[in-house]
């Protein structure tokens, strides 16, 4: 959060959490952070939780779809919703005037939903058309393999869409059980972001949200075990070879995540400057695009490093990631050049800080998962307190040796 907001959090009588971000603006935010995704699914009904996310805007007891799709946007508004491994965000940006109607609207959506069974048919076709459509983008659909070939034998190692033999099968009665199980207060966050004052929208999430009463099952998740590093070519007869070098790492919860969250901003984030830009594109033209990805879930992570090149490059672009990383494991960099490194990624992060969606997104995941909203400057200190002992070790795991390789060609 931007060290310039009043940030407040609150707890409803039902177990609810909520967090306000104060920020003057006339746009806000809101919506729910829930602790539910694709690695909650029982087996046999894979892309259950996002087919939810599309199928919950369907209708409600009190609202067809129609009028639920257009009760944000006649006043300028958005209704809107994603799914990751590990959550769904569902929320709305609106003029902030229509704060109490986008509560009102989230609440019914949860509250009220009826999955009517021949919307359900029509949101399948849909479903269906974004699986096959991902599936024709290699670029895209490589990392879905990947993580399914790192986290082999976990709930975590299958596709946030699912596949099409289980989506015909999932009807209303399997979409109200996943919001029964999951969509209850002690399991999500209510977060909003704008000018209103912080009673106001305490009272706004108590009016709406105060009757949800389901008891938390609980979630079962199991930490994905330990596997080998694999290499892997899938021939799908393209013109460009499209591949991820990648590793566990740490989770969420451990310490030793900004250490290699500040790994990955040097080796591919988004600067044009990053080491394997540099190397690989700017100054050998070897590849159209590289970059690397830091994902964490509760339990464990991963980095990922795509390159996207014509087949005959990719062994040299490979040697060139190997000896870039080595090259960072063998001896710690310098204070000067760490420093330099630092105040390139704190830059970063100031500047996606004043995006009232990030910020926004950001309170709801931080308070659900970590109990608490972190600051800019909290988050800034963390960077400038890794070492380079800590930035050397983290480099030390992602050796090539350690690191699974999938290519599609």
């Amino acid at each position: 959060m931007n060290n310039n907001e009043n940030i407040y959090l609150h707890t409803l009588a039902n177990g609810l959490r909520m967090v306000h971000v104060q920020r003057n603006s006339p746009v806000a935010w809101c919506g729910l952070a829930v602790n539910a995704g694709s690695r909650d699914e029982l087996d046999g009904q894979y892309g259950l939780a996002h087919f939810v996310e599309h199928t919950i805007f369907k209708g409600t007891k009190r609202r067809s779809s129609t009028r639920i799709n257009n009760r944000m946007e006649q006043v300028g508004g958005e209704l809107n919703a994603y799914t990751t491994k590990e959550s769904t965000m569902l929320y709305c940006i609106f003029p902030v005037e229509h704060l109490e109607r986008a509560v009102e609207l989230i609440a019914d959506l949860v509250e009220n939903s009826v999955f009517p069974e021949h919307e359900l048919s029509t949101e399948l076709d849909v479903v269906l058309e974004e699986v096959a459509s991902y599936r024709d983008t290699p670029s895209e659909a490589v990392y879905d393999d990947f993580e399914d070939m790192l986290l082999a034998g976990s709930q975590l190692g299958h596709n946030i869409l699912g596949e099409e033999k289980d989506l015909r099968l999932l009807t209303s009665g399997h979409c109200f059980d996943w919001l029964k199980r999951l969509y209850v207060p002690s399991n999500m966050v209510f977060f909003s972001l704008g000018s209103t004052s912080h009673d106001k929208v305490v009272r706004l999430a108590e009016r709406y949200f105060g009757i949800l009463s389901h008891a938390k099952k609980g979630l079962k998740r199991k930490a994905p075990v330990a596997v080998a590093p694999q290499r892997k070519v899938v021939d799908l007869g393209l013109h460009q070879s499209h591949t991820i070098v990648g590793a566990r790492v740490p989770g969420m919860y451990d310490d030793w995540r900004f250490a290699f969250a500040l790994l990955n901003n040097i080796l591919g984030g988004p600067g044009m400057n990053s080491l394997l830009n540099v190397s690989l594109r700017e100054k050998r033209g070897l590849v159209y695009t590289v970059e690397s990805s830091l994902v964490t879930f509760t339990d464990c992570g991963m980095i990922q490093i795509y390159l996207g090149c014509e087949h005959e490059k990719l062994k040299k672009a490979l040697r060139l990631i190997d000896n870039t990383i080595d090259s960072l494991a063998q001896a710690p960099l310098s204070e000067r050049r760490l420093d330099a490194y630092k105040r390139q990624y704190c830059g970063q992060m100031l500047v996606a800080s004043d995006s009232a969606e990030v910020a926004a997104m950001a309170a709801g995941r931080g308070l659900l998962y970590y109990n608490a909203v972190s600051t800019l400057q909290e988050n800034i200190d963390c960077i400038l307190g890794v070492t380079p002992e800590q930035l050397q070790q983290a480099a030390q795991q992602l050796v090539i040796d350690n690191c699974s390789i999938l290519t599609f060609k």
